[in-house]
């Protein structure tokens, strides 16, 4: 079980709250060469179905990062004798090709990180992320100068949902290097406030979460398991054991859980235990047997 990115902080928040030690990875809070203050508020919106952010990344950049908060993490960590048992990846944001290579630059000599998830796919700034996750060449430009740049670990592309056909965008990625593909962002949506006429958000639309898009980022990661090679890891909505499962049997490699941690703090773990009691349930030995198990449609 991994923690997602934006909902997790930079995983020492949690150390109180968590045992760290239990999830499979967290991905940090999306990093930028310098700090980034963020959208204004208001920045979340509850909707009956989940949740809309419009964060904007904010984030005490990269080398803040490295320096004063990675290693207080690893110390959380436990180690064993092929490196920390708890994976934590490096979400890397920029507004330029640029500014990617050089996030990842300065991780690249930091210890204790596993991978690196390009964000190109977030719907909550003015410019960049989002811009380069729709077009499959612009795609293809930041994750072949983001590979170039990353020389010493794996490198996750996270794709955004907000596109006609996601599959051209994810053979793109991969083609241009990426060595796992994140399934999805969150999706571009508003809410509006009756009494005042205005959007609940100060950026007017933000990214749309929670249990809502669950039936939407299944079909994806559907879609783009069959188009790649790739493992693709599952992202929206995640809040019991089933769905964990229904990722997994629609080709996910792996889940990632998010707004949940809204709800609890401890949801990750929570769901840890849950699917190991599911799976003792239903006499499921290996969970990797369930990864793209899902029938065809029945022809009776």
């Amino acid at each position: 079980m991994i923690a997602a990115s934006g909902t997790f902080g930079y995983g020492v928040e949690f150390a109180e709250l968590v045992d760290l030690n239990r999830l499979g990875g967290l991905v940090v809070k999306g990093l930028s060469r310098e700090p980034m203050e963020g959208a204004p508020p208001p920045r979340l919106c509850e909707t009956p179905g989940g949740m809309l952010n419009a964060i904007g990344l904010q984030n005490i950049g990269v080398r803040a990062f490295v320096a004063e908060t990675l290693p207080k993490l690893c110390r959380l960590l436990h180690v064993g004798a092929d490196g920390f048992a708890t994976a934590v990846v490096a979400n890397v944001f920029g507004y330029r090709v640029e500014d990617y290579v050089e996030v990842i630059r300065v991780l690249e000599d930091a210890e204790g990180l596993t991978a690196y998830e390009l964000n190109i796919s977030c719907p909550n700034t003015n410019r960049g992320g989002l811009e380069y996750g729709t077009d499959p060449v612009a795609t293809g430009e930041v994750v072949s100068a983001a590979r170039r740049a990353a020389v010493h670990r794996p490198l996750w592309v996270k794709l955004s949902p907000n596109v006609t056909d996601i599959t051209v965008i994810a053979r793109a990625a991969e083609q241009a290097g990426a060595d796992a593909l994140t399934v999805a962002n969150t999706w571009v949506g508003m809410a509006v406030d009756i009494e005042t006429r205005r959007s609940r958000l100060a950026r007017l639309t933000g990214g749309l979460s929670g249990p809502a898009i669950k039936p939407l980022n299944l079909r994806l990661v559907y879609q783009v398991a069959q188009a790649v090679r790739v493992p693709v890891l599952g992202v929206g909505g995640i809040q019991k054991p089933e769905d964990v499962v229904e990722y997994l049997l629609v080709g996910a490699h792996a889940v990632q859980v998010g707004t949940a941690h809204f709800v609890d703090p401890r949801a990750s773990v929570q769901l840890v235990k849950g699917l190991e009691n599911l799976c003792f349930r239903r006499s499921i030995n290996r969970i990797r047997d369930l990864r793209g198990s899902l029938l065809p449609k029945s022809v009776d």
